[in-house]
């Protein structure tokens, strides 16, 4: 009887020995066709890991990590990965053609070729600007589309973790609601287009003086609300430039208006004579009256309004807009 709980014993100590321990890692490793950089950056909100890339464009590394979705950026493109302790990852992508080749390989592949294929899918599926200029029957049937082959994609997906499905489906119900979200907003500001634009009253002009949105009248009005924190805002001040360059002595007037704070008002106008902001650069002193009209959820927006002081379009083309141009053409300016 001794003899055989003693084998027994040495039998429990070999199983115990031999068993795997999870990993509490995840190890990444693979190789990137025409790199963009020496490097490529993990992270969510904050970046949580720099790996570095060879010359020869293989890299190779660990992190731990709470499992979900994950950004990598390569310095100029970018792809969500979900990631979870014991992973063991393969990576190849060719940067030229970087969200149609992205492959993975391992443990933890199948939840990440079906993000590549998301990806793919919604790119083809999601063309904003074509979803929102749609009539509103036709809108209805490609969100039923867009719903159909997004979840089949899902279920097709092989050997996915149930935590993972159920957080892909909120994903996608979250995806649909937004663009359900965006057009109705977008159909609101098309009903104003052609009513009288709301006004506003005594904007303090930089160039000195008040103004009201009635001292306006009698010329075309290209309006920008912006602020001096908003970066894309900025992004379109040397496009704004040459738009007011090319109208210049046209029957139009370009005017900003900045909804920066009382704190950053110093900065609005340290901002505007340091950049030599051309037009009409009105502070709006926190009165939020004339942007809360425009059902402004965003910023920079752009609105014309004709002579009369009717709203041509509440939402005008961005002055790095080519559509823009055209659409000032075809009115006498």
């Amino acid at each position: 009887m001794k003899k055989l709980l003693f084998i027994l014993a040495v039998a429990v100590s070999i199983a115990a020995c031999g068993s795997i321990v999870p990993r509490d890692y995840v190890t990444l490793q693979g190789k990137i066709s025409n790199k963009n950089s020496d490097s490529l950056v993990i992270g969510q909100r904050s970046i949580i890991k720099t790996i570095k890339v060879g010359s020869d464009g293989t890299f190779s590394d660990t992190l731990k990590v709470k499992p979900g979705l994950y950004v990598i950026f390569d310095g100029s493109e970018q792809t969500k990965v979900y990631l979870k302790n014991g992973y063991d990852l393969k990576v190849s992508v060719d940067a030229k053609k970087f969200d149609h080749t992205i492959k993975y390989n391992g443990n933890g592949a199948n939840a990440n070729n079906y993000l590549a294929e998301k990806t793919l899918l919604e790119q083809k599926l999601l063309d904003y600007d074509s979803i929102i200029s749609l009539k509103k029957p036709d809108f209805d049937i490609k969100m039923q589309v867009v719903k159909s082959e997004m979840y089949s994609l899902l279920e097709k997906a092989k050997a996915l973790d149930t935590s993972f499905v159920r957080t892909e489906k909120m994903s996608i119900d979250q995806v649909l609601q937004q663009t359900i979200s965006a057009y109705e907003e977008k159909q609101s500001l098309l009903a104003l287009n052609g009513k009288s634009s709301p006004k506003f009253n005594d904007y303090e002009n930089f160039a000195g003086g008040m103004v009201s949105f009635d001292d306006l009248k009698g010329k075309y009005v290209y309006i920008d609300l912006w602020a001096t924190w908003c970066g894309p805002c900025k992004a379109e001040i040397p496009y704004l430039k040459d738009i007011e360059k090319k109208y210049h002595s046209g029957n139009i007037k370009f005017v900003s208006i900045s909804i920066d704070k009382k704190t950053s008002y110093e900065k609005w106008r340290k901002m505007v004579k340091e950049m030599e902001l051309s037009g009409i650069q009105l502070y709006a002193n926190e009165d939020e009256s004339f942007m809360k009209s425009y059902m402004v959820t965003g910023i920079p927006r752009f609105i014309l309004i004709d002579p009369q002081g009717l709203i041509i379009s509440a939402d005008a083309p961005r002055p790095s807009d080519k559509a823009l141009v055209e659409l000032l053409s075809t009115y006498k300016i």
